[in-house]
């Protein structure tokens, strides 16, 4: 490996207890110990070009999935043929049973027992049986592995995380009159509020103030402020918006999985005069697409003919929320983030008021192009995602 402190080609051996054997320094991460990927210039790349060369802060959530050296998911499936212990169960006694009326028997009749003995064994040793399984998806190195190792090795060496990261782990103070939501109460009327379903996203749009130079409010709803479900975050989401006005337009992040297509269209129609822009990831531009970051859950909610008709999805991509499969909204490219959020509260401002009818409608803001700057390598990590889908207040 190249040690990230001299540029000099190191060998196993000169790089023994992460310390260089030319420079003498210590570096953090060793890929032949950490894993593929888990290298101090790697990161520190990614970190730069996430953070858009120190404009933004991301959340330590952010920088996970951009690191990322390898991402899988699975869809369940249901068990096929008989698990072996019931084949043999079944088949054992009544060969045996066969087998002795075999010889307790003669003639025409013990050949037929006989034969119908061995016929049992037969079929009970080529019958096959592939258990179920539930729907899985894993990001490597896992969540704890990365966080352990940012908070650990690499904190221990640079004196803390790359630069422009925060922790979206350690506690935010609530600001003085927020409510049990995480939504704070105005100290001027804000012209629109940020409904955020997923917390690195939040702490991600606080740590660049993003909300207050939009003169939005951020309302933090998750599944980690109830029971967790789809009900619990819809009558949180509701609770929350209560105590602003009706004509306050909603923007409304969240993943791509099934709690998170349907909020928008409940809310709307809970809350039919109030302009709501659902600016979440769209299931289009996850579905498919290379370089997103794809994970599988076993979610009971997932009706597929419920995100049809109520929140408008096409089959596919209705079939696929119903398969488990889901991608979050922090793995987005931070830049992309941010641009959405932009556009989605100028596109709320200048929304009118929805009829009835209107407000009825459904769908997604349209997704642009990462912003392009030169470089001369692409991580593994790092992804964009096409614009997708159509729009609507």
């Amino acid at each position: 490996m190249i040690c990230p402190r001299c540029a000099a080609s190191l060998t196993g051996k000169q790089r023994t207890g992460r310390i260089c054997a030319h420079c003498g320094k210590r570096f953090a991460l060793d890929p032949a110990v950490h894993g593929k990927g888990m290298h101090d210039i790697r990161i520190r790349d990614i970190a730069q070009r996430a953070t858009d060369h120190g404009r933004l802060k991301i959340t330590l959530t952010q920088l996970w999935y951009l690191s990322r050296s390898r991402n899988y998911a699975w869809a369940g499936r249901d068990p096929e043929g008989v698990p072996a212990k019931i084949r043999w169960l079944v088949a054992l006694p009544v060969a045996a049973a066969l087998v002795a009326c075999a010889v307790l028997t003669g003639g025409l009749l013990a050949f037929l027992a006989g034969a119908a003995a061995c016929a049992a064994l037969v079929v009970a040793s080529s019958m096959r049986h592939r258990p179920g399984r539930l729907p899985h998806g894993q990001i490597i190195p896992a969540e704890r592995t990365f966080r352990a190792l940012m908070n650990g090795s690499w904190s221990a060496v640079y004196d803390g995380l790359p630069k422009g990261v925060v922790d979206d782990a350690d506690p935010v103070p609530r600001p003085r009159g927020a409510n049990r939501s995480g939504a704070s109460v105005p100290v001027s009327r804000p012209k629109a509020a940020i409904l955020c379903t997923d917390r690195a996203v939040s702490r991600f749009l606080t740590a660049n103030g993003i909300p207050d130079r939009l003169k939005a409010d951020l309302v933090e709803v998750t599944e980690a402020d109830g029971t967790g479900g789809r009900p619990v975050v819809l009558a949180a989401a509701l609770s929350a918006l209560t105590q602003y006005r009706s004509g306050l337009p909603v923007v409304v992040l969240h993943d791509a999985d099934p709690q998170g297509v349907l909020l928008a269209p409940l809310i709307r129609g809970a809350q039919p005069d109030r302009v709501v822009v659902d600016a979440g990831l769209p299931v289009s531009a996850a579905r498919g697409k290379q370089g997103v970051v794809r994970l599988a859950r076993h979610d009971p909610l997932a009706d597929a003919e419920q995100l049809r008709t109520v929140a408008g999805l096409t089959e596919a991509d209705a079939q696929w929320l119903g398969e488990g499969f889901w991608s979050p909204l922090a793995a987005v490219p931070p830049r992309v983030l941010e641009s959405i959020v932009v556009r989605a509260v100028e596109r709320a401002l200048a929304a009118p008021r929805p009829t009835p009818r209107e407000a009825l409608t459904h769908g997604f803001l349209t997704w642009p192009q990462a912003p392009r700057t030169p470089r001369t390598s692409r991580p593994s990590g790092a992804s964009t995602y096409k614009k997708k889908g159509t729009s609507s207040a």
